[in-house]
């Protein structure tokens, strides 16, 4: 990476701090909004089938949090192999575009429920044009990767399985801390 333009710790590191200020108000809210948020959404679309409703309106703020945790460690492993590739990694730049991407999916969800969700505030605000920027600075230094159809859909890809095993991993976490606290 051309450290003349920007040091590579910026675009690199600067990932898990943008991710760490979404994620910020994700646990502020998120809570609450499924609580007062999901009964209104249930009744507006009954077609959804029950199960989606169940697991939206059930969430536990400390699962929640846990699952926040973990994401965090993988996001910290893609701005630190960023910063190890000095921007090339393709770890990294998945990850990033989709912090970005996943930005614009707060956004649809916002506007398809017709009122806020969690983290749609942060989304135009910090993610989408952090990962622009992030992306600019690596075009320039000439080690951004071409973007295709499949990087794209590589990049929700890679967002969603870490969502998923975020959730999966805080799950047994929290079943684990809740055995041994009934554990006589």
């Amino acid at each position: 990476m051309n450290t003349s333009s920007i040091s590579r710790g910026a675009v690199t590191f600067s990932l898990l701090a943008a991710w760490t200020v979404h994620d910020l108000e994700e646990m502020a809210t998120v809570a609450r909004w499924s609580r007062t948020r999901v009964p209104v959404l249930r009744e507006r679309h009954p077609q959804v089938p029950d199960p989606v409703w169940r697991s939206l309106g059930s969430v536990d703020g400390r699962e929640f949090a846990t699952a926040v945790g973990v994401m965090g460690i993988i996001v910290a492993a893609a701005a630190a192999d960023g910063y190890r590739t000095g921007g090339r990694s393709a770890f990294y730049q998945a990850s990033l575009n989709g912090f970005g991407l996943h930005g614009l999916v707060h956004v649809a969800q916002a506007a398809a429920t017709r009122g806020y969700t969690p983290g749609v505030v942060t989304s135009p605000l910090l993610v989408v044009p952090f990962t622009l920027w992030a992306r600019g600075r690596l075009r320039r230094a000439g080690v951004l990767r071409p973007t295709r159809a499949r990087d794209v859909t590589r990049g929700m890809a890679l967002a969603g399985a870490a969502t998923a095993v975020s959730h999966a991993v805080a799950r047994r976490i929290r079943a684990g801390t809740s055995a041994s606290r009934d554990t006589p």
